[in-house]
């Protein structure tokens, strides 16, 4: 008895929510079995707040730290966030119309910083999956130019990858291809 009255204050709850917040709803339920009236508070600041994005935010900003940011905020938010970039960061290196993800870090470099990774990559011949061009994407095995764009895209979409493994979220890259190419990729 108790939970269906429970189950239904709930339900009523949530299709409030879903119509639309307002300051305070007061949801009545009339339970058909018991003449009682159930009488449940709703705040907007309990069950509708707008979806939040926690990422960090470092390297040549003003102010590096941990920033909540509205779901489809773009790097260039979190970068303001943090007070925008220092005079000694690279402006180009990071695509900042690209979506966040949910604890994503950014970090942004400076040139100096951006030329050594380069140098890096190409000492120990690995591609880092979040900075290479298409051209060092099909340096790959299996990877032709539609993969690779199809790469670029996607690490555009999501804010880039976090585990060499994420590679096979990209259509015809799976186990075959990815077993291929695990050892020359790496996500920094």
């Amino acid at each position: 008895m108790r939970k269906r009255r429970r189950d239904i204050v709930l339900g009523c709850m949530f299709l409030l929510c879903l119509m639309g917040c307002k300051e305070k709803e007061t949801a009545v339920i009339y339970d058909s079995e018991e003449p009682e009236v159930l009488e449940e508070t709703m705040s907007s600041d309990d069950e509708c707040k707008e979806p939040l994005l926690i990422v960090y935010v470092c390297g040549q900003v003003n102010h590096p730290g941990i920033y909540e940011l509205p779901e489809n905020a773009r790097i260039a938010d979190a970068i303001a966030a943090a007070g925008g970039m220092t005079e000694a960061a690279d402006p180009e290196y990071l695509n900042q119309a690209a979506v966040l993800v949910d604890g994503q870090k950014i970090r942004v470099p400076t040139p100096e910083e951006v030329k050594q990774e380069a140098e890096a990559q190409r000492a120990d011949g690995r591609v880092n999956l979040n900075t290479a061009d298409a051209k060092e994407l099909m340096s790959l095995s299996g990877i032709g130019e539609s993969k690779a764009e199809a790469i670029v895209r996607y690490r555009e979409e999501k804010g880039g990858f976090r585990s060499i493994e994420e590679i096979m979220n990209i259509e015809g890259i799976k186990e075959g291809v990815f077993q291929k190419i695990k050892d020359k990729i790496f996500v920094e």
